[in-house]
């Protein structure tokens, strides 16, 4: 069976989501056409976007035979499908697992909390949410810290977030924590194992993608 492959991407390249799946492809030596949207001005609210992909988020890719697909891991398990070396969402069922455990992990914990307090506390980003909610930003803080922490713990006893080696575990926690710059914010200093482990990350190609 033939599958259709990528035609574009529809993103915003600042945007945490595009950025993971912008790593993911550039892991993979692929290269896709790149469509960006204006997202602080609402251009993927518009109905140009809407009506192609059904969903005001992104990133949205287009795949050769017409159909949209959006959702950041969705659209990654596809890309591994198609492309699968080098290998980044697990090669056997027990390794797929503890690599989707650890992604949920830091994309729920980590990413989101970040993406909350800069949401809510950035009056700016009132662009973004319409009705920001400060409280709820400041609540999100502790947990940032809180995840970082639990974080460190687990790249102190393993060199990769997931297992032994680069995953979109990884790749999910870099751009989160690239994503600090928003806040002008980095892991606290004495987290070392997690400060090395991004300085490492940073130097891969992949991380200017």
């Amino acid at each position: 069976m033939s599958l259709p492959t990528p035609v574009r991407i529809y993103e915003s390249r600042r945007a945490p989501n595009p950025r993971r799946v912008g790593v993911f492809l550039a892991e993979k030596g692929v290269e896709v056409e790149r469509v960006e949207l204006d997202i602080m001005s609402g251009q993927h609210f518009q109905e140009e976007h809407l009506s192609r992909a059904g969903t005001h988020q992104i990133p949205v890719i287009e795949l050769s035979d017409g159909t949209f697909l959006s959702e950041t891991v969705a659209i990654c398990r596809y890309l591994e499908a198609l492309y699968p070396d080098p290998n980044l969402m697990g090669s056997h069922p027990m390794e797929a697992a503890q690599i989707e455990m650890w992604q949920r992990r830091v994309e729920m914990g980590l990413l989101l909390n970040i993406a909350q307090v800069i949401r809510h506390t950035i009056p700016a980003m009132n662009a973004l949410e319409h009705v920001q909610v400060p409280e709820w930003g400041e609540a999100c803080k502790p947990r940032v810290e809180k995840s970082l922490r639990d974080l460190n713990a687990r790249l102190e006893v393993s060199p990769f977030v997931a297992c032994d080696r680069f995953t979109i575990a990884d790749i999910t926690a870099s751009v989160a924590i690239g994503f600090m710059r928003v806040l002008r914010q980095s892991p606290p200093e004495d987290c070392v194992a997690l400060n090395t482990w991004f300085a490492n990350v940073k130097e891969r190609p992949s991380s200017s993608a």
